[in-house]
């Protein structure tokens, strides 16, 4: 695996910063969405997205070598095919888990809520992915991303932390989905350097799960049965 802009460009942190980064991460990537877990149903899951993008906002302005212009970098066209191949799995695997799991909700949304599906499609992108791809994929390399001898552990662990940010939803069906997407998505946000490919895998996977019938796994709500 190629490093690329993705990964900071300077060498190991001195013991004493490298403790402290940790200790941020941990508390980011763990900490927070255990505290989430317990204090599930009694806090508004956006307000406290919002708050924690505006944490990795300042987080990012203070990370030396990163530039905002990074989100608009890096190689997007030439993954372009490799984006309708994650499309395609992501439609089949999500079909599967559907008739196995909750057969009733085949295209359930869609279906019996059009006008919501529709909302939820549009806005999904911006309000939701957005502001996680922020948070899981610029923050977790540009920052931490030195704290790990090699890329692949690297991309490891951002799988796990996207499922462990995801356990508030109390599923095995979220967490498993989501770590296979967080590895997936890390590494072709690592190899190409691109943050819009990341915006783009999650917001089709999201719009992918909610479209076919997985939505009730990732969403404390009324989606239609």
């Amino acid at each position: 695996m190629q490093m690329t802009s993705a990964l900071p460009d300077s060498p190991m942190p001195a013991a004493r910063t490298r403790s402290r980064l940790w200790a941020e991460m941990l508390s980011l990537f763990v900490g927070v969405p255990l505290l989430m877990l317990l204090a599930v149903g009694t806090f508004p899951l956006f307000p406290v997205l919002a708050v924690l993008l505006i944490v990795a906002i300042y987080l990012l302005s203070r990370t030396p070598g990163f530039a905002w212009r990074e989100l608009w970098g890096g190689d997007l066209n030439g993954w372009l095919p490799f984006v309708g191949l994650y499309a395609l799995v992501t439609a089949a695997v999500t079909l599967v888990l559907t008739l196995w799991l909750v057969p009733q909700s085949l295209l359930g949304f869609p279906r019996y809520a059009p006008d919501r599906w529709l909302m939820v499609m549009a806005l999904y992108p911006i309000v939701s992915a957005l502001p996680q791809e922020i948070i899981f994929r610029p923050l977790f390399f540009r920052r931490y991303g030195a704290l790990f001898p090699a890329p692949a552990l690297a991309v490891i662990a951002n799988g796990a932390a996207f499922a462990i940010g995801h356990l508030f939803y109390q599923n095995p069906v979220a967490i498993g989905l989501t770590a296979c997407s967080g590895i997936i998505i890390g590494w072709a946000y690592l190899r190409s350097g691109s943050f819009l490919l990341a915006l783009l895998l999650h917001a089709i996977g999201g719009m992918i799960v909610f479209t076919i019938g997985l939505g009730r796994f990732f969403y404390h709500g009324a989606i239609p049965s």
